[in-house]
């Protein structure tokens, strides 16, 4: 796929035969991939390549059987449709296990035993992050391939998933937090789609891919579903519609053509939910607000109307030029028509300015009048229902297409209940 690359691993007869037997495979519990697990030929995949960059680590299972504790509950960060994430510590350059809080810590995720269609997804994460490098793509560390187990290293992200802090968090996000990690994931983006080597389409941007570490720089994560962008004088590529509900494109649904702008606009609707602090699906609020696109609109090209957009947690500490300038880019990128929409570096040039504006909104005559007509509202039966539901943040709302799915997909870390109590 990419240059760079100086190993060529072959997947032996015998591994693929031991992973995929010729028998029909459930999916997993809790996948959201709809794939061809149904009779599955050793022969379908023997003699595959896995592309690698010299830079990965090759772990045995035991390795990281030792490195999170035998997978104990407590090291879990996260699950979902690819498999399960947990926390380990390796050495700081090899591949040994060490002792927790020592060496380097790692988050290991595992392959869901679900057939072609996973291994597919495993080995184009191999494939993409292991010759993708930049300050905005989490950085994958190593893997492991052994019998019938699929597993992948990555670097440790210790603030988890942006889906975590807008949805699962008593406190809100600060606005030049967001506007930070924006700016972050729009960086990310613009080096696959106009910077790497060959354009790649991420196919998959959501809060839950989007990761943060400890000073809240953002990583774009999960290339289970990554492809290379058009070739020559091609402008799309044809392909099975994969992604969120919510968050694909609305032209790539209806015919699978995927684009580069595609992905633009998944970027849209993730400035939508960090501006909004609402899910892009969200079946518990009223009527016409279950879609946050839809509900939107009608303010997004409206200078006076852009504030009811505005996360009412955030009490008016938000900047309102930068509120302004964001409910405009978030309209360009959710326009209709693909190629009206921008492209991801004018989206990172547009971002720059609003870092760190100090025109709060808590201390205007705007805010004043915003404030005033939210009590308004509040004082009439339907305003309060409409108001309470707003404040509302389901676990479940948002229904995940991988296949088109429905819901949160766990890559590292879309967050789950601890089962000792404690916090990541």
């Amino acid at each position: 796929m990419l240059a760079g690359v100086s190993e060529v691993l072959k997947l032996e007869s015998k591994l693929v035969t031991d992973g995929c037997q010729d028998q029909s495979v459930p999916p997993a519990s809790g996948s959201t991939t709809t794939s061809n697990t149904g009779s599955i030929s050793p022969s379908s995949i023997v003699g595959e390549e896995l592309k690698l960059a010299f830079q990965l680590r090759r772990f045995t299972f035991n390795e990281l059987k030792c490195a999170t504790r035998n997978f104990r509950p407590e090291s879990l960060l996260g699950e979902g449709g690819f498999g399960c994430v947990f926390k380990g510590w390796i050495e700081e350059n090899g591949t040994a296990p060490v002792k927790p809080g020592t060496g380097l810590t790692v988050a290991v995720k595992t392959l869901n035993h679900d057939g072609l269609q996973g291994h597919k997804e495993w080995v184009a994460e191999v494939d993409f992050l292991g010759n993708l490098q930049h300050p905005h793509l989490v950085k994958l560390v190593g893997y492991c391939i052994e019998d019938d187990q699929r597993l992948l290293v990555y670097e440790f992200m210790p603030r988890g998933s942006l889906e975590n802090h807008l949805f699962r968090k008593s406190l809100p996000l600060p606005w030049a937090i967001r506007m930070k990690i924006a700016l972050g994931a729009a960086k990310g983006l613009a080096f696959l789609h106009e910077e790497a080597e060959r354009p790649v389409i991420y196919r998959d941007f959501k809060t839950s891919n989007i990761l943060l570490d400890s000073d809240y720089n953002a990583k774009l994560s999960d290339f289970g579903l990554a492809k290379d962008g058009p070739e020559g004088d091609k402008t799309h590529v044809s392909t099975r519609v994969m992604g969120t509900y919510g968050y694909a494109a609305p032209e790539y649904v209806m015919t699978g053509h995927l684009t580069s702008k595609s992905d633009v606009y998944s970027f849209g609707v993730v400035l939508l939910e960090m501006m909004t602090g609402r899910r892009s699906m969200d079946k518990n609020r009223p009527n016409g607000e279950h879609n946050l696109v839809e509900w939107a609109r009608p303010y997004l090209g409206e200078r006076r109307r852009f504030y009811k957009l505005v996360d009412p947690r955030l009490d008016g500490n938000f900047s309102i030029k930068g509120a302004q300038k964001t409910a405009l880019l978030a309209h360009a990128c959710l326009s209709r028509d693909p190629k009206a929409r921008p492209l991801m570096s004018q989206v990172v040039e547009v971002l720059k300015p609003l870092q760190n504006l100090k025109d709060m909104a808590s201390s205007s005559y705007f805010f004043q009048s915003m404030q005033h007509e939210r009590r308004t509202a509040l004082a009439s039966p339907h305003g309060s229902q409409s108001m309470k539901a707003q404040g509302t943040f389901a676990r479940n709302g948002q229904q995940p297409l991988r296949s088109l799915s429905y819901g949160p997909h766990a890559s590292p870390y879309r967050q789950s209940p601890r089962t000792d109590g404690k916090r990541q």
